[in-house]
């Protein structure tokens, strides 16, 4: 597929691979998230291949992340969503997410998953909403697998 861009200012979000700075995305997870904390490099690059990946610049300066597991037809689950430190508190995040959801090729979904600990509101702009029946969903999670 060809790349796409949305252009907001000095902010540009793509799902251009080749510009994804690794060693920010690897740094972010492994370092500051509550969610990766200890994600050896190796992990992130087999996600980054499996996914369909939007980075985040400021003068091609990479800024922030997110990718979508996805099959293009009717699910993408949302995850390593983040904007750097110094970059937050400037609408950053809700640019990144109005690009997610607008990107054509996932206009067809049916069901839109991620799971958070702090963003519920972020998430609840974009059409997120609790699960109505959580009992019908299941998981196999192994939180220490990076530690």
């Amino acid at each position: 597929m060809k790349p796409f861009e949305s252009k907001e200012g000095d902010y540009v979000v793509s799902t251009d691979k080749t510009r994804l700075d690794i060693a920010v995305i690897h740094n972010f997870l492994a370092n500051e998230s509550y969610w990766a904390q200890k994600i050896p490099r190796s992990i992130v690059e087999k996600t980054i291949a499996g996914s369909l990946c939007f980075g985040l610049y400021h003068d091609d300066k990479m800024i922030g992340f997110a990718r979508l597991i996805t099959d293009y037809a009717s699910f993408a689950y949302l995850a390593d969503v983040f904007v750097v430190n110094e970059y937050r508190g400037k609408g950053l995040s809700k640019f990144l997410m109005r690009t997610i959801t607008a990107y054509p090729e996932l206009q067809s979904l049916r069901r839109w998953l991620l799971v958070t600990s702090d963003a519920h509101e972020l998430y609840r702009q974009f059409g997120f909403t609790d699960i109505p029946n959580p009992e019908k969903f299941m998981q196999r999670h192994n939180p220490e697998i990076y530690l």
